[in-house]
């Protein structure tokens, strides 16, 4: 893939200082500008301006050149039902600077400003697409420069995810991993092929292994004093479903399925970048579940790294038995907070679509930090339970756990359940069953790859780690 972190300019805002036309935001039948002249607003009459979401009306100056532009900002109830109001504007307004005449709470502008940015994400990697030219002044008591750290890390899950499979297989997230580690100076390792079994990963090595892509887990730290949070993503660069094959319909959209990874690198860049006063790790199993010789079986058993046996009922069920070596590796250093993020069952998206991801945590605080970090960043998250009555649903009596219970009810909760019994029951951890996928267009949020949960978890990490990271 292309250099993840290349010069994007409509992803900055623009230099402080440049002069910038006025651009204004009116609500339905809220009064003209005072500032606007007779004529400015006789022409917005004629137009039929009347502040509905989206639209865009361009005032002329006395020469016939644009002096300044209204934009309909709708009422409040019409934006809640979307994201990033402001992003409509980017991609109508002409090229030049722009600055917002008007005052917005610090909460919303920030948002609104990250919607610009993202606005002027594409992903031309393979053919020359158009981006808007419209830049943003960014509005007075926000740090652009955060901002715009944000947008980056938005931009690089996306580029990894939108990334198709024959550039992105387990060695090129390899690359992408090390890449991020080094803009920011830390460390990877990785334990490649037959070094996953003599190194205790054997599940990991079961679903990557009829591939000729070497399977892998990549284990990236940064930091050295603070708080340690390890992030676990599922890089599943490509799932064909292995011998249980998915049909055409549901192999599709599957290289997206290495989307946990993509956010937790998108996360950890954010909070590299940012600088956050905590210990990191990253831990990502790379692996293609592919069909051949040498893929693993249904009714395979399977003694994972922490000692539980594993019967396999379905091949298509691979993303938590990667996760499970993962996460068991990652409790066996009893860190401050483990977070997990895969995109693991069609049955959280039957429940809550493509748009608002469930998680999964025993935490009731850390659940609460989380919500209020979702609310906070416009990066919605929903509870689900793990529902402990569904515990018998994955254990098959012929080994200590089935990878792919019967029945297809609860399939996110038993997955969730799953991985639970992969980290102790006093440690912090929460896992996410996210989408990693646009799939119609909205403002912001082009058709293709998404970055979900990592700006509500960053807003969160204040509430969740201490004192050490309220500076954020």
């Amino acid at each position: 893939m292309t250099d993840p972190f290349r010069n994007r300019p409509a992803l900055r805002f623009a230099p402080d200082g440049a002069e910038a036309l006025p651009l204004y935001l009116l609500e339905p039948d809220a009064p003209l500008p005072a500032a606007l002249t007779p004529a400015q607003r006789a022409f917005a009459q004629a137009q039929g301006f009347a502040g509905a979401l989206g639209s865009l009306c361009l005032l002329p100056d006395a020469q016939g050149g644009i002096a300044a532009a209204l934009f309909g900002y709708g009422t409040a109830a019409r934006r809640r039902r979307g994201r990033y109001a402001l992003a409509g504007a980017a991609a109508k307004l002409p090229a030049g600077n722009w600055r917002i005449v008007v005052d917005l709470l610090p909460e919303v502008a920030e948002v609104e400003a990250l919607g610009w940015l993202l606005e002027g994400y594409r992903f031309d990697d393979y053919a020359a697409l158009a981006v808007p030219e419209a830049r943003l002044v960014c509005p007075e008591g926000l740090d652009p420069a955060r901002i715009e750290v944000l947008a980056e890390g938005e931009a690089l899950t996306r580029d990894l995810i939108n990334t198709p499979p024959n550039d992105m297989g387990p060695e090129e997230l390899d690359a992408a991993t090390r890449a991020v580690a080094a803009r920011h100076g830390a460390e990877v390792t990785a334990v490649v092929g037959d070094d996953l079994l003599a190194r205790g990963y054997p599940l990991i090595h079961a679903v990557g292994r009829a591939s000729p892509r070497a399977p892998r887990l990549l284990d990236l730290r940064w930091g050295e004093a603070g708080p340690e949070l390890t992030l676990v993503g599922k890089g599943v660069c490509f799932d064909t479903g292995g011998l249980d094959i998915k049909p055409p319909s549901s192999m599709g959209l599957m290289k997206k399925d290495m989307g946990g990874a993509a956010t937790v690198l998108g996360l950890a860049h954010m909070i590299m970048a940012l600088k956050l006063p905590l210990r990191l790790r990253v831990l990502i199993p790379a692996v293609e579940n592919a069909v051949g010789g040498a893929a693993f079986r249904p009714q395979d058993i399977y003694t994972s790294r922490k000692g539980l046996t594993v019967e396999i009922n379905n091949t298509d069920a691979e993303g938590r038995l990667v996760l499970a070596d993962a996460l068991a590796a990652a409790d066996e250093e009893s860190p401050d907070l483990i977070l997990c993020m895969a995109t693991l069952t069609g049955a959280a998206r039957v429940a809550l679509g493509p748009d608002v991801p469930p998680f999964f945590t025993d935490d009731e605080a850390l659940a609460g930090a989380l919500a209020s970090g979702a609310r906070q960043a416009a990066d919605p998250l929903w509870r689900l339970p793990f529902w402990e009555p569904y515990e018998a649903m994955i254990e098959p009596g012929i080994a200590d756990l089935d990878n792919a219970p019967s029945g297809g009810m609860a399939g996110s909760i038993t997955a969730a359940l799953f991985l639970r019994r992969f980290v102790t029951e006093t440690g912090r951890f929460a896992h996410f069953d996210i989408y990693g996928w646009q799939p119609t267009a909205q403002p912001g949020r082009p058709k293709g790859g998404a970055c979900q949960g990592a700006r509500a978890i960053l807003a969160a990490l204040p509430e969740i780690l201490g004192p050490e990271v309220l500076d954020l």
